[in-house]
C-alpha cells in the first residue's frame, strides 16, 4: 500500500546550505583576488546596478543639491545687487576720469576756473522695452513719486544710456541714445572737436555735420560736451568705428557704437537734472528781444493765399 506524499518536501539542512555558500564565497574571493577572474562579471553587474543605485540616491541628492542651490543663488543675488548698486552709485565719478585726464594740461593753464559740478542720482531698474518696435525706449521703475522729471540723463557703468522723455506716477520712459529721435552733443577726446551724434535706430550712432577733412579717426572716444545743458560734460558716449569720406559730399559719414550697454543692462542710474544757469540781465534782454523779433518776422511771412475763382 502506497504512502501519501508529504505536504512539505524537505531539502538540505540549513546548516549544510550555510556551509556550502560560505565555502563558495571564500572560493570566489580567493580566485578573484589571485587571478582577477570576476572583473568582467563585476563590470557587467555594475552596468545594471548603477541606474538602480542612482535612482535610490536621487531623493537625498536632490534635496541636498536643492538646498545648496537656493542658498547659493540667494547669496549671489544679494552680493550681485549690492555690487551693482555700489558700482552705479560711484559711476558718476569713475566715468569722468578719462575726460579729466585729457583736460588736465589745459586746465592747469587757466587760473580761477570754476570746478565742475558734482552730479548725483538714483538707481533704477529696467522693467521692459517699449511696445513700439521701431523705437528704442525702455521703461524704468522710477517715476513722479521718486521726483523723476522729463529730460534727466540716464547712465550705466560704461557711459550714457539715454534720456527720460515721459514720466508717469510710478514709471518713466527712457529714450536710448540709439533712437532715431535722440541727439547728444559730444566732443572728441583726442582733438577736442565738438559735434552732435545722432541715433540710427539700429544700435548704432552717426556723428554728423563734420567736413570730410575733419580730424576724426577710427577708435576715437566721444564724450558729452555739456553744451545742451542736459547731459553733464565728460561722460563717455560712443566710439568711432567706421568713416566714409567722399569729396562729392560736404560732410563725412562717421559711424559709432555706444559704449553703454543700451541693450543689455537691467539697472541704470538716473542723474539729477543740471541746475539752470541764470543769464546776465543784459544778455537775457538781448535774447528775449531776438526771440520777439524772430516771432514777428515769422508772423509776417505767413500770409494767406488768395482763393482761386
Amino acid at each position: 500500500m502506497d504512502q501519501p506524499p508529504p505536504f512539505f518536501k524537505r531539502g538540505p539542512a540549513p546548516v549544510a546550505l550555510l556551509s556550502f555558500y560560505l565555502a563558495l564565497s571564500l572560493a570566489l574571493l580567493i580566485v578573484d583576488a589571485r587571478f582577477q577572474a570576476l572583473e568582467v562579471l563585476r563590470q557587467g553587474l555594475a552596468m545594471f546596478t548603477h541606474p538602480v543605485q542612482r535612482l535610490a540616491h536621487f531623493p537625498a541628492q536632490f534635496l541636498d543639491n536643492a538646498g545648496g542651490y537656493f542658498a547659493t543663488v540667494a547669496r549671489l543675488q544679494d552680493e550681485n545687487a549690492r555690487l551693482q548698486r555700489a558700482r552705479l552709485e560711484n559711476v558718476a565719478t569713475l566715468l569722468r576720469s578719462r575726460h579729466v585726464e585729457a583736460e588736465n594740461a589745459h586746465l592747469r593753464k587757466l587760473l580761477g576756473v570754476k570746478e565742475r559740478q558734482q552730479v548725483s542720482g538714483q538707481v533704477a531698474q529696467i522693467l521692459y522695452s517699449a511696445r513700439d518696435p521701431y523705437a528704442r525706449r525702455v521703461v524704468i521703475d522710477k517715476g513722479q513719486q521718486d521726483k523723476v522729471i522729463a529730460g534727466q540723463p540716464v547712465i550705466d557703468d560704461a557711459g550714457i544710456v539715454g534720456q527720460v522723455t515721459r514720466v508717469f506716477p510710478f514709471l518713466a520712459e527712457v529714450t536710448l541714445i540709439t533712437d532715431k529721435e535722440q541727439a547728444v552733443p559730444v566732443q572728441v577726446v583726442r582733438t577736442g572737436l565738438r559735434s552732435v551724434v545722432f541715433g540710427l535706430g539700429n544700435g548704432q550712432l552717426e556723428l554728423r555735420f563734420l567736413p570730410t577733412n575733419a580730424d576724426v579717426q577710427n577708435g576715437d572716444l566721444l564724450v558729452t560736451s555739456g553744451l545742451d545743458g542736459i547731459f553733464p560734460p565728460g561722460f563717455p558716449v560712443a566710439k568711432v568705428v567706421h568713416i566714409e569720406s567722399d569729396t562729392a559730399y560736404s560732410f563725412a559719414r562717421i559711424f559709432c557704437i555706444p559704449l553703454a550697454g543700451v541693450e543689455h543692462f537691467s539697472e541704470v542710474m538716473v542723474l539729477d537734472p543740471r541746475p539752470v544757469v541764470a543769464l546776465p540781465e543784459e544778455l537775457a534782454n538781448e535774447v528775449a528781444g531776438s526771440r520777439a523779433k524772430a516771432a514777428a518776422n515769422s508772423g509776417q511771412t505767413k500770409k494767406k493765399r488768395p482763393k482761386k475763382d
